[in-house]
């Protein structure tokens, strides 16, 4: 099966866990078909093919993948019902539907495609097939267009940050295929609105609507360098979780390295965890204001003197800034208007990166939705941000107002 660069690319990799991220007819189903082809050569092997329904499967992958296999001679048994080829060395491939998970239980498999993924429930991946691909040391492909940025766009990251070897992550646009001419992609770009264009044409993976730190990107995302001497943390008081962002200062703004999410805790544990990873170190916190209130749990301590007990700076406000100062705070060191990315966070702070990256407001306000759970560590992130960055407000002079008659001397 005759390959373009990209799919080259994507068969020579040695990754167990590949990600595919391609526009619209760039020639994902025949990679998979020829994924499958190639794995399936080795005898006795089950391979599968996902697709996010069985009709789905049938209409995208079925008569492709045998006008495949056929020529090659090495289809010993078609079974049209279950959407099954069994070859002459023992190998099979089946087609398979994700519209029901629990459905694809009790197997093993040695390599496994999913097609269009960003379409299929999380669940058939982490509860279904990642097991089943376990006791044979098996693989897997995933490819699609992207969808908003939702489980896929986090799978696609782990092959994009290096922090994992075993993925590696790929994206492609439309034209790279081969498939469609510039010309008809340029027509495609007046019929779709921006977004669309993007998403469908570029393979890129379009921000929510309604996204809060707009600015956040990867290009915000790089490895930090050694702990710093000096650990500024911010830091939110909620108690499941408490949520805690640790940074240093740079030339021009802050890097996160590190962060700490803790689930039914309290401000003592977080204290004995920061002295734990940071305790030979000078530790700035800029925490919730509302930790000057009184906490019976903690034998009438606050959490502000808990931090301070405990040999902490604490640097505070009184009273709350504004949440649109601490978002706009931490936009602009995100990313200002000439530029200039001010706000780095280490891949390793996962919990982070996602919030940032998912956080939205609620429909039609400019009320942060807070029932998705990311707004814990933007808060923590934000009271330190607010407070060593503010938006700083230009005040013009007011003059005394004119009045019409006449002027006396």
């Amino acid at each position: 099966m005759p390959l373009n660069a990209g799919q080259r690319e994507v068969s020579n990799s040695a990754a167990r866990w590949r990600v595919v991220i391609a526009g619209r007819r760039w020639g994902k189903t025949h990679m998979a078909c020829r994924e499958l082809a190639r794995f399936a050569r080795l005898p006795d092997r089950r391979i599968w093919y996902i697709a996010p329904s069985y009709r789905m499967a049938k209409q995208i992958a079925w008569d492709h993948l045998k006008a495949r296999l056929y020529p090659l001679n090495w289809i010993a048994k078609v079974n049209e019902s279950d959407l099954s080829i069994r070859l002459v060395n023992g190998s099979q491939i089946a087609l398979r539907g994700a519209d029901n998970p629990d459905s694809l239980r009790g197997v093993f498999l040695d390599f496994c495609v999913f097609d269009e993924f960003p379409m299929i429930e999380e669940k058939a991946w982490t509860e279904v097939i990642r097991p089943a691909l376990s006791d044979r040391q098996g693989s897997a492909m995933f490819i699609g267009t992207p969808m908003g940025r939702n489980w896929a766009f986090d799978l696609y990251n782990r092959g994009v940050d290096k922090t994992e070897h075993s993925w590696e992550s790929f994206t492609y646009t439309t034209l790279s295929g081969g498939n469609v001419t510039e010309a008809e992609i340029e027509s495609a770009r007046t019929d779709m609105d921006e977004r669309q264009f993007k998403q469908e044409y570029l393979a890129s993976f379009e921000t929510y609507e309604g996204v809060i730190y707009y600015n956040f990107s990867r290009a915000n995302v790089t490895e930090a360098a050694q702990i710093p001497r000096t650990v500024i943390i911010g830091m939110d008081f909620n108690v499941s979780p408490m949520s805690a962002v640790c940074m240093m200062r740079t030339e021009h703004g802050l890097h996160i390295f590190d962060e700490i999410v803790m689930y039914s805790s309290n401000t003592d544990e977080m204290v004995a965890e920061i002295n734990r990873r940071f305790g030979d170190r000078t530790i700035i916190v800029y925490p919730d204001s509302s930790g000057v209130q009184r906490r019976a749990s903690s034998g009438g301590r606050t959490d502000i003197t808990i931090l301070q007990q405990a040999g902490y700076q604490v640097k505070y406000k009184p009273q709350h800034p504004a949440v649109r100062d601490r978002i706009n705070a931490v936009n602009a060191l995100l990313c200002n208007a000439d530029g200039q990315r001010r706000l780095f966070v280490d891949p390793r702070c996962r919990k982070t990166i996602e919030s940032l990256e998912k956080q939205t407001y609620k429909q039609d306000t400019l009320v942060p939705n807070k029932d998705d759970g990311y707004d814990h560590m933007n808060d923590a992130l934000g009271y330190a941000v607010e407070m060593l960055f503010p938006i700083r407000r230009t005040n013009i002079e007011q003059r005394e107002p004119e009045r019409w008659g006449v002027r006396t001397l």
